[in-house]
């Protein structure tokens, strides 16, 4: 299918479900779900954003934006992941008890208001990487629009741009607590640090990055692209301003960039 009939699949997916309920992160795929479904359902689709320490404030407020500027009905609600150890603990299956806790929280959003069905923006390119939470969407039985209608990440972008979405472009994003390397306890107070140093970073102009908290250690990806630009000794000083007062005793720079999934390259590492 060329990509104006996949659209049109994904539309046909959505029709038949009436009233249905988006978790919306405010990312590049959920926002086009949240538009598509909005597109097709009216006021019958509501985007829901999770009220977590995980989710940056900043993200939060490019959310109510777009949802604003688009007029699609949109709540916040309340979720407890940091309230449970599994949690916490921060074992490889984290996300899981995360997406869980999300899906039960709208599971019941829905039985209440007479919502039938809840949404996640999951993509074609996701299924082929290690997501627990998709284990979750599957036992709440959440479909996943994007991903039966073939959709990818290119293309979701590219429909997007089409549809003069702001966030067509949005470097990807995942959860703050995808920074805390498995092993180590998640706590807001370590993903609030994070989140501050992020936002640092992003003030110096940088687009694509992560902070990695490793304890004493911060390390920072940056995209290729921009990588030059971080590999001087001005930028040495400017991100050992930001570091060294949130707590880190060495910065660091991960000379292999920013690349999704990075988290997850010690589960494919040989063990010693």
């Amino acid at each position: 299918m060329n990509l104006q009939e996949k659209e049109a699949a994904l539309f046909e997916l959505l029709r038949p479900m009436g009233h249905a309920i988006v978790a919306f992160s405010g990312g590049t795929d959920s926002a086009y779900l949240a538009w598509a479904a909005h597109r097709v359902l009216g006021s019958g689709a509501l985007a829901v954003t999770a009220n977590s320490a995980s989710l940056p404030e900043s993200h939060k407020r490019d959310a109510e934006s777009f949802v604003a500027r688009l007029g699609i009905p949109h709540e916040y609600i309340d979720t407890l992941e940091f309230d449970n150890p599994a949690y916490t603990q921060n074992n490889p299956d984290r996300c899981f008890h995360c997406k869980d806790e999300l899906f039960t929280r709208l599971a019941e959003l829905g039985r209440a208001r007479g919502y039938e069905h809840i949404l996640y923006g999951v993509n074609v390119d996701d299924l082929g990487d290690y997501r627990p939470g998709q284990n979750a969407a599957k036992k709440h039985r959440v479909a996943a629009p994007l991903a039966d209608a073939g959709l990818t990440k290119a293309e979701i972008r590219e429909l997007s741009r089409r549809a003069g979405l702001p966030t067509w472009d949005r470097p990807a994003s995942a959860c703050l607590s995808s920074r805390i390397p498995y092993g180590t306890p998640v706590t807001i107070e370590n993903v609030k640090i994070v989140e501050n140093g992020e936002e640092q970073i992003k003030a110096l102009g940088f687009r694509q990055f992560r902070v990695r908290f490793n304890g004493p250690t911060v390390r920072i990806e940056i995209a290729p692209d921009e990588m030059a630009r971080a590999l001087t000794v001005e930028m040495a000083r400017h991100f050992t301003a930001i570091f060294k007062p949130l707590g880190f005793q060495y910065v660091t720079l991960d000379l292999e960039g920013y690349r999704q999934g990075s988290l997850n390259e010690v589960l494919a590492l040989p063990k010693r």
